[in-house]
């Protein structure tokens, strides 16, 4: 009896110890519902949504404390997209956050800039490179196009410019229907 009982303590304190090892072996860093809803939002980090960037934004709505249609740089399938993953109905875009436009870059007019740094600062990506009264430049791989280098610009030498379209970056703007299957109405003619 007594030796029934040492064999029982001895296998529960091996299977704690295993279910310890393995908490910490396989521990998961944060929320993996935050890491979905922000994956789906564009990284544009532009703060339209109210939000500093996507990351907090993605953590509100999984809280429950954003809606769904609060990013325009994503635009409606962004938040269909949103919808579909929360389970909830769909929402047109909020415009009172702003209206979707196409996906931008900044382009900084060299012969107007007088390097003052502003735009460095006010860039969210680091995507702006120069120093105090030199020229800037824009890394147009880095630019996720947020508009927040307009705004501090004194002299207005930064304009936004369309991304034209290539095989690289085009998306299909269209809904997918998807396909169901109906019951056959008994008939056994064929399609």
């Amino acid at each position: 009896m007594l030796t029934a009982l040492y064999i029982m303590l001895g296998l529960a304190l091996v299977l704690g110890v295993l279910l310890g090892i393995s908490a910490l072996l396989f521990k998961v860093e944060g929320d993996p519902l935050v890491a979905r809803i922000d994956a789906i939002l564009p990284q544009t980090q532009c703060g339209q949504c109210g939000y500093p960037g996507c990351k907090p934004y993605a953590t509100a709505i999984a809280k429950g404390e954003a809606d769904i249609n609060q990013c325009p740089p994503g635009g409606d399938a962004g938040a269909r997209a949103l919808a579909d993953l929360m389970g909830v109905e769909y929402k047109p875009l909020n415009a009172e956050h702003g209206t979707p436009k196409p996906k931008s870059v900044a382009f900084i007019d060299e012969n107007t800039c007088i390097g003052c740094t502003l735009c460095i600062q006010a860039c969210p990506v680091d995507a702006i490179l120069g120093a105090a009264k030199h020229m800037h430049t824009i890394i147009a791989s880095e630019c996720t196009g947020c508009e927040l280098c307009l705004a501090p610009c004194p002299v207005d030498c930064i304009t936004m410019q369309p991304i034209a379209e290539t095989p690289d970056n085009w998306k299909w703007k269209y809904p997918v229907i998807p396909i169901k299957a109906m019951p056959a109405s008994g008939s056994t003619a064929p399609l």
